[in-house]
Order: structure tokens, then C-alpha cells, then sequence
């Protein structure tokens, strides 16, 4: 298993034009899906994984309107799945930000010491990618869930500074 991994000196930027850039990767993102997978959208919990889609560095983008994370490699896309994003009040932050740590397994500090598996830190909060429960719609603390298969493949081809865009 790996070991957890940090580097805090990567910024993240959360600025109006970083948020732009992201709502707009994020709407990129879903016509891709659909000339890539030929669908529309997913059931909660659905993932889809092109194994062939090649070997280039990975990329995350979010989209928090439609509740769905997709997987770049290079230019290709190469996996999207639903999620669940935070729940009013709890809001998931937007903009560009780098996977900060990895944790293979790790517990929340904030909430009653809840497991995060495939823990991927995006800001100095704790907000994360992990696997979860995904209702259909946003009911995290700000966290991005993911269903479990999808977060442990995601954990293998990610690393430190992988980039992380979150669209509203």
C-alpha cells in the first residue's frame, strides 16, 4: 500500500477567473462524456472506465451542477462518475486546486472520526476526494464523494499535484 504523501507548498487558487476556468472545463467535461461514452448521464453510483484511454498525466474536473467527476489522461477522456458534493451550508469550494495528500485510508478529524478511504486532500481544510455514500445529490461536509471502485482507481493513477478543477 502506499504511504501518505504530502507537499502544502502547492497553491491552490480560488480566484473569479480559476472558478470561470472550471465551470467551463467542468461543461467541456460532460459533452466529452457523451462523444466519449455516448451517454447523457448516470444513475447514483454509476462509473464509467476506458481502460485504453491511455498513459498521459491525469486531471480531474468537477462538475457540482450535475454531481459528476471525470477523469482525464493527456487530452482523453478517460473515466467520469456521479458523485455527491457538499450540502448547503457545507458548500464544496470551486477553482483549481492540486491533489495536496493521499491517504489510502484515513479518518475525518472534524466529524466523529468518519473513514475516508482513497483520501485525496485538495485544500488546508480537509476537503477530499473519497469514497462515500452517494445519494444523488450533494449531502457531503464539502468533501467529494466517490463510489468506492471508482475512488480506488482514481487513488492508483493520481498523485501529489495532480490537478483538481471543481466547476459550480
Amino acid at each position: 500500500m502506499l504511504a501518505a504523501t504530502s507537499a502544502p507548498a502547492i497553491a491552490m487558487i480560488e480566484t473569479p477567473e480559476a472558478k470561470a476556468a472550471a465551470a467551463d472545463a467542468a461543461a467541456d467535461a460532460h459533452a466529452d462524456m457523451i462523444a466519449t461514452f455516448g451517454v447523457d448521464e448516470l444513475r447514483p453510483g454509476q462509473y464509467l472506465w476506458d481502460d485504453e484511454a491511455g498513459g498521459g498525466e491525469p486531471r480531474v474536473v468537477v462538475s457540482l451542477s450535475n454531481q459528476m467527476a471525470f477523469l482525464y489522461r493527456g487530452d482523453r477522456l478517460a473515466a467520469v462518475t456521479t458523485i455527491s458534493s457538499g450540502k448547503p451550508g457545507k458548500d464544496t469550494p470551486t477553482g483549481y486546486f492540486p491533489i495536496l495528500e493521499k491517504k489510502p485510508m484515513h479518518r475525518s478529524v472534524k466529524y466523529d472520526n468518519a473513514p475516508m478511504p482513497h483520501m485525496q486532500r485538495i485544500d488546508k481544510y480537509g476537503v477530499a476526494l473519497h469514497a462515500g455514500v452517494l445519494p444523488g445529490h450533494p449531502a457531503s461536509h464539502g468533501c467529494i464523494r466517490l463510489p468506492a471502485k471508482f475512488a480506488a482507481k482514481l487513488f492508483s493513477v493520481t498523485r501529489v499535484g495532480t490537478p483538481v478543477m471543481i466547476g459550480a
